[in-house]
């Protein structure tokens, strides 16, 4: 199979979904599954493969063969991918204006990859499409006429559509049908979704969520009509870089039979981030992007009762400055107690999941989640909103679900969280009920070669 996707981590990652590409692929080749890897040759991704070789040109483009496990192709096209920035847009986070040509050759090459008209002696039997930036391939696919490959698209969050005005599709050569327009418009995840044989999302209860007017962003109707073809998958994390028994960037490794060895963490983190070095006041942390999405601005309006607590809050992030500008001054106010990193680092990010007490994640809608993952793997149970990935993941056994995207409904899941951690007891069973928790991906990978099965009839 043909997995085709926009980002890969750690080179070019802007959520989960970069993580999905590096690791969904190696569990299905663990499987068995014959599977190559197509992604745009972004620079890092070059210069991490500079050993590649052409596998074929096609029209101004070059496709680069790695030898790797497993095998990957870089679409390499400098005008739409030698550039300085993310994948989406530049360093300011604006997108590029030309998306809709840079993921639409990605879109178009990978179909191109799952037909007779391939310039390569391998084939695909089926075409895995991730998120709106290949969500073209589809249709392009339903177009060639010939043998070619079913194909899956796998939606990450709908609220990301790719949609562009009615004349990209002339730009494109795509017929503008009503399986691509929306409000007159084209919009490459519709695409995807009117045109694959099997559509997957990252959770069922996202699943459900997305058939519904409130996360369903206009697609509801489509996806309700396609209820049967739809399927929800949590996803996994990778286990080995996200393991405290052996993890390089932590101050003390432990494991749940050694929970006391993860008290040493708790106190480097608050040296490294200025907090008060306490070991009777309980650590919340939180990990991801400052936006309402997450809930953010949640966390921020409970942070001086969380102060008051008797507790402390570390923040790793960026985001929408209003929200930045909010937590600096927290953290200028509640010195010693409120810490706030407005920056991104992987390492860091593993230092708060390890030193935290609990975890904090009161997100209004979550397609997956991997945090809650990370963070119930290190014995630092999450306070998470019930809602897609989260509901699918966190019970009252291994964390503090709560219902209510409200600063009182966090409030209250904290207060609750905070008793259980004043009890000993109870706390250490519910960070080893989470510890045991099976988050790798094998279960996954097994879960979407079912889902090939069923496209491939």
């Amino acid at each position: 199979m043909l997995f085709a996707a926009p980002e890969l981590a750690p080179w070019v990652k802007a959520g989960g979904l970069g993580e999905v590409a590096r690791d969904l692929p190696r569990a299905l080749r663990a499987l068995g599954v014959d599977l190559r890897l197509l992604v745009p040759a972004y620079p890092a991704l070059k210069a991490a493969f500079a050993q590649a070789h052409e596998a074929a040109r096609i029209d101004s483009a070059r496709l680069l063969e790695v030898d790797a496990a497993p095998i990957l192709y870089l679409l390499e096209c400098d005008a739409y991918y030698a550039r300085e920035g993310g994948a989406y847009g530049d360093r300011d986070g604006l997108d590029w204006p030309d998306n809709h040509l840079r993921f639409g050759l990605l879109s178009r090459i990978a179909a191109l990859l799952g037909s007779d008209a391939s310039p390569l002696d391998w084939r695909p039997q089926v075409v895995h499409c991730h998120d709106w930036p290949c969500g073209l391939a589809p249709a392009h696919l339903a177009q060639i006429p010939g043998e070619r490959a079913a194909s899956v698209m796998t939606v990450h969050n709908l609220a990301y559509q790719g949609i562009f005005p009615r004349t990209a599709a002339d730009e494109l050569g795509l017929p503008f049908t009503e399986g691509v327009e929306f409000h007159g418009r084209l919009s490459f995840l519709k695409a995807g979704l009117s045109h694959a044989t099997r559509l997957s999302t990252v959770s069922p209860t996202y699943a459900r969520e997305i058939r519904g007017e409130t996360l369903g962003f206009g697609l509801e109707g489509l996806l309700r009509h396609r209820a049967a073809d739809l399927r929800g998958i949590l996803n996994g994390i990778d286990t080995d870089t996200w393991d405290p028994a052996r993890d390089s960037h932590i101050a003390s490794p432990y494991d749940a039979d050694r929970l006391e060895a993860k008290r040493p963490n708790k106190a480097a983190l608050q040296r490294e981030l200025g907090l008060e070095e306490r070991d009777d006041a309980p650590l919340l942390g939180f990990v991801g992007r400052l936006v309402e999405q997450k809930g953010a601005d949640l966390v921020i309006a409970i942070a001086p009762d969380i102060v008051r607590a008797g507790a402390q809050l570390a923040v790793l992030g960026t985001g929408e400055r209003g929200l930045e500008q909010a937590l600096a001054g927290l953290a200028a106010s509640y010195a010693g107690a409120i810490a706030a990193r407005l920056d991104f680092s992987e390492p860091l990010a593993h230092r708060i999941e390890a030193g935290a007490d609990l975890f904090l994640m009161p997100s209004r809608f979550e397609p997956c989640g991997l945090n809650q993952l990370y963070s119930m793997r290190y014995g630092t149970p999450p306070i998470v909103r019930r809602t897609g990935g989260l509901a699918d993941s966190v019970t009252e056994a291994t964390g503090f679900p709560f219902d209510e995207p409200t600063p009182q409904g966090l409030l209250e899941a904290v207060n609750r969280a905070l008793a259980v951690w004043r009890e000993p007891g109870r706390c250490v069973q519910l960070q080893r009920v989470g510890m045991a928790r099976d988050s790798g991906w094998e279960r996954a990978a097994r879960e979407y070669l079912q889902l090939y099965r069923d496209a491939l009839g």
